[in-house]
């Protein structure tokens, strides 16, 4: 039976509308420029089989120190095909260097559950200026820690190559300021227009919603 254009048009619309539900659907109410935009080069994770996000930050940011406790309580409840990998920034200060170095330091002692949180507190409440190594390693050794294994373990190789992967991944990314999440190498998190950072970590699911119906 012939078709007429009409009904042609009609329904290529249809098959378009049915063909991309999948990815504008859902709920996925998030306005491209506003809250989210496009990484220019996407960049792979280190496991492909999961979603990553991406988190920049660092301990010298009081707009991380708020967002941390809601992300530790929003990481915890993330689905098995989604990863959060943080990442602290240096923008090229030595200062910021040092407190990228003191998270890799942490995190290598196994230290981030119990001092985290409590870094951040220390430099955004209680003004303690831990940007040399001598501070950082007067403070942990008040915090009841071994000051002199931390010591190395700050100036261990492990800690200069993880550092340097940070920086060569905050260039990459183009990170031009903090908290920032990038969500499957690709989807940017704006903070500009958020009603506070609950809103951030909507958005986020949001690409993540949308990150996994594009991989299906």
């Amino acid at each position: 039976m012939p078709i007429s254009r009409r009904l042609f048009h009609a329904s290529l619309i249809a098959l378009l509308v049915f063909g991309l539900w999948p990815l504008i659907g859902a709920g996925d109410d998030l306005v491209e420029g506003r809250d989210w935009r496009p990484l220019k080069t996407p960049i792979t994770s280190d496991d492909p089989e999961k979603i990553e996000v991406l988190e920049f930050f660092s301990y010298g940011c009081p707009h991380c120190s708020h967002l941390n406790p809601l992300l530790k309580d929003w990481a915890a409840k993330l689905p098995e095909d989604v990863a959060l990998r943080r990442v602290p920034v240096t923008f090229g200060r030595a200062a910021w260097a040092n407190l990228a170095r003191l998270y890799y330091a942490l995190e290598l002692n196994h230290l981030i559950d119990a001092l985290d949180q409590a870094t951040f507190d220390a430099i955004s409440k209680e003004r303690k200026r831990l940007f040399t190594d001598k501070a950082i390693f007067a403070w942990i050794k008040e915090q009841g820690q071994d000051a002199e294994a931390f010591e190395k373990t700050f100036n261990s190789f492990a800690v200069e190559l993880a550092l340097g992967k940070g920086r060569d991944l905050e260039e990459r990314v183009g990170v031009d300021a903090v908290p920032r999440l990038i969500v499957d190498g690709r989807y940017v998190v704006l903070n500009e227009d958020a009603q506070g950072y609950e809103e951030l970590l909507r958005r986020a699911d949001t690409l993540i919603e949308r990150a996994r119906k594009e991989r299906q």
